[in-house]
This record gives C-alpha cells, sequence and structure tokens, in this order.
C-alpha cells in the first residue's frame, strides 16, 4: 500500500512540474540584421570643383560628391557627401574652324562604410562650339572648352552590392554619456537631514 502510495505521488508530480523551456537564441544588444543595398541603385552625383577639358589628359581623376543620401529598408546606405571617383576615359581638344572640345568621364567607386564601392556610369560633356565663325570661313577661330560645374547633376549606379549593419547607424548619433552612480549611503543616516561640520 505504501509503494503504491509513493508511485501515484510520483506520477502527480511528473504532470505538474513544468517543462524546462529551451534556451533562447542569444541575439547581441543594440544589433539589428544587415540589409543589403542591391546592384544598379541609383546615386545622383556633382562634382566639387569645376572640371574642363582644358590641360585634361586620359587616366586623371576627378572627385564628386554623392547629392542625397541613398537609402534602403529605411537605413541610409550612403550618406550625402560621400566622396566619388571618376577617370577621364577620352578627351579631344579645342579644335579650329569653331570646333568644340569634348571629354568624357567613367565613374569608379563610392566610398561608404569604411571602404570603396564600385559604381558603373559615365557622363559626355561638350564644348559649345563657335559656328558663326567657322560658317565665315574663320579658321583661327576655336571652340569652347567643355565644362562641368558644382551643382550639374550626374545619374550613376551600383556595380555591387553594398552591405549594411542596420547596428552601425546608432554610431552616426551622438554619444551616449554614461551617469555615475550615486553613493551609497551609510546605514543609519538619513540623507534629508542637516549634518553639521565637526571641524568648523
Amino acid at each position: 500500500m505504501t509503494m503504491t502510495r509513493i508511485a501515484l505521488c510520483a506520477a502527480l508530480l511528473a504532470f505538474t512540474t513544468p517543462l524546462a523551456a529551451e534556451p533562447a537564441a542569444s541575439v547581441p544588444v543594440g544589433m539589428a540584421p544587415s540589409i543589403i543595398l542591391p546592384i544598379n541603385t541609383l546615386v545622383v552625383v556633382t562634382p566639387i570643383e569645376e572640371i574642363t577639358s582644358k590641360e585634361m589628359k586620359v587616366g586623371q581623376v576627378r572627385n564628386f560628391i554623392v547629392v542625397n543620401d541613398v537609402v534602403e529598408d529605411g537605413a541610409v546606405v550612403i550618406r550625402r557627401g560621400a566622396p566619388v571617383k571618376a577617370t577621364v576615359s577620352w578627351r579631344t581638344g579645342k579644335g579650329i574652324v569653331g570646333k568644340s572640345a569634348k571629354f568624357e568621364l567613367t565613374f569608379d567607386s563610392v566610398r561608404a562604410g569604411g571602404r570603396d564601392w564600385r559604381l558603373r556610369g559615365s557622363v559626355r560633356q561638350e564644348g559649345r562650339g563657335n559656328t558663326t565663325g567657322a560658317l565665315l570661313g574663320a579658321a583661327i577661330i576655336t571652340g569652347r572648352s567643355a565644362v562641368i560645374t558644382p551643382g550639374q547633376l550626374i545619374n550613376v549606379f551600383t556595380a555591387e552590392e553594398i552591405p549594411f549593419q542596420q547596428g552601425r547607424a546608432a554610431t552616426y548619433g551622438a554619444p551616449v554619456v554614461q551617469q555615475p552612480a550615486s553613493p551609497a549611503q551609510p546605514a543609519g543616516i538619513n540623507p534629508n537631514s542637516a549634518i553639521r561640520c565637526i571641524t568648523c
């Protein structure tokens, strides 16, 4: 009879004891899943200074900046003002008989997240020809230089996927200042009561 009672108690305990919950997967605090800026994403750029065909040579690098933030899933992957590099891929000088100068720039990379990412796209600029002088047969009249000025908008595109860790967005904000902990009061002292200086 005693053994039967013990067995019944053990069975009741087995049913009433809650099962141990499986440990949850650990997720770093303050971190969010990374996102991907897809290939062929539009990036609008403008030169940081005037670019002219005068004394320009093929292979030279010209500097641009990103005009607007490039956003994916609510996160800024490429920030406004990010540096962009382009290379002079073709150029003709000012010609005679009113022919204008021309050049072409091929875009290479944009700086984001501490490294350079490939871009694709090019722009061709042509100076205004002096057609009036050419029609009059004034062979000594030359065309005009080709120029791209700051504020002139040019569309280029990403040539590769750009990953971005959303948790890094917090680093762009103001730093969090840790407040010092209040010192513990010794036992028996009321912090609201007046304290008399014993050395005064």
